[in-house]
């Protein structure tokens, strides 16, 4: 056999060897978590009476300590389990529009019945998020829980999402047990 005619023949069969199947190796799909159907509802916490006052203030008490032991200034509202303003405290010098954002994270909070963190991780992977009308997809809102039932929620702004967060879960810890 010629060179030529050898070099041919591994030149074809290096040409079906990669356009073969097994060849080719197929990267596995990626499967799209927006797709994928849960078997149960997920967060399906029932809603159970309203937050009392004294509760809301206590929780809100429990976050400005927080605040205050980290130097941040915060705005601070207590949603009940239907999402109506309980209570809200602005701490001296927070920013003026984190008033109405703290009130939105837990009006979000207990209506959607998650924390708006998980809003903030979906939007990342899922567009299609940002469509649901009022979304707040910045951490900050938790509801608060007792007895396996919602009563209501806790949302904090002023900071940069973490902060929120951890000046909530403070004041959500005080129910949240």
């Amino acid at each position: 056999m010629s060179l030529i005619r050898v070099l041919a023949i591994a030149m074809l069969c290096a040409t079906l060897l990669v356009a073969s199947p097994i060849g080719a190796q197929q990267p596995p799909p990626t499967v799209n978590p927006a797709d994928v159907v849960p078997d149960k509802m997920p967060f399906d916490v029932p809603y159970g009476a309203p937050i009392s006052l004294e509760r809301a203030n206590a929780a809100i008490s429990a976050a400005v300590a927080e605040a205050k032991k980290r130097d941040w200034k915060m705005n601070i509202s207590v949603v009940d389990a239907g999402g109506n303003l309980v209570s809200f405290q602005r701490m001296d010098g927070a920013q003026l529009a984190s008033i109405q954002i703290a009130q939105h994270k837990a009006r979000w909070a207990v209506l959607t019945r998650r924390e708006t963190k998980a809003y903030e991780n979906a939007i990342q992977t899922n567009v299609s998020v940002a469509t649901l009308d009022g979304i707040i997809a910045s951490r900050g809102g938790i509801p608060l829980i007792e007895g396996g039932k919602i009563i209501g929620a806790i949302g904090c702004s002023g900071g940069v999402g973490s902060q929120d967060e951890v000046t909530c879960k403070a004041g959500a810890a005080t129910i949240n047990k």
